[in-house]
C-alpha cells in the first residue's frame, strides 16, 4: 500500500508541475484577445456594416432610382420614391432603409449597377432608440461622405473577385 501511495503522490506532483508550467506559459505569453475600445482588429474589404449612399466625384448622387435594391431586398427594408428631373434623368426623392429589418445580406450592394448603395466599414453604430435605426436619404448620404475613402478602397480591393 505504501508503494501505491508514494507512486500516486509522485504522479500527482508531476502532473501538477506540468499543468502549472502550462498555466504560467499562457499567463506570461502574448494575449489572444484585444482591448476592444482602444484596439481594433483588421476588417475584411468585404465586411458589411452600416449602409451608405455614395456620390460621384463631382458631388452628384450616384443613385439612378432603378429600384433594383428595393426589389431584391429579402427583408423588404428599402423604400424608394423617385421623380424625373428637368434634364430627363431620374433621381430619388426618398430613399429609406429600415435597419431594424435589414439582415445585412449585401444583395442591395450587389444589385446596384452604379455602386450607389454600399455597406461600409462602420460597425460601431449603436443607438438608444429604435427610431434612430430608420435611415433616410440624408443620413445615408452623410454616411457615404464620411466613409467614402474607405469604401472606395474596399471596392477596389474586392474588384477582382466581383
Amino acid at each position: 500500500m505504501a508503494f501505491l501511495d508514494r507512486t500516486a503522490r509522485s504522479i500527482f506532483f508531476w502532473e501538477f508541475l506540468k499543468s502549472f508550467s502550462l498555466s504560467m506559459r499562457y499567463f506570461f505569453g502574448k494575449k489572444a484577445t484585444l482591448n476592444y475600445p482602444f484596439e481594433k482588429g483588421p476588417l475584411s474589404p468585404r465586411f458589411r456594416g452600416e449602409h451608405a449612399l455614395r456620390r460621384y466625384p463631382n458631388g452628384e448622387e450616384r443613385c439612378i432610382a432603378c429600384k433594383l435594391c428595393e426589389a431584391i431586398c429579402p427583408a423588404q427594408a428599402i423604400t424608394i420614391e423617385a421623380e424625373p428631373r428637368d434634364d430627363g434623368s431620374r433621381r430619388t426623392t426618398r430613399y429609406d432603409i429600415d435597419m431594424v429589418k435589414c439582415i445585412y445580406c449585401g444583395f442591395c450592394q450587389e444589385a446596384c449597377p452604379v455602386d450607389a448603395i454600399v455597406e461600409g466599414p462602420n460597425f460601431e453604430y449603436s443607438t438608444e432608440t429604435r427610431e434612430e435605426l430608420y435611415y433616410n436619404k440624408d443620413k445615408l448620404l452623410a454616411n457615404g461622405d464620411r466613409w467614402e475613402r474607405e469604401i472606395a478602397k474596399n471596392l477596389e480591393l474586392d474588384a477582382p473577385y466581383r
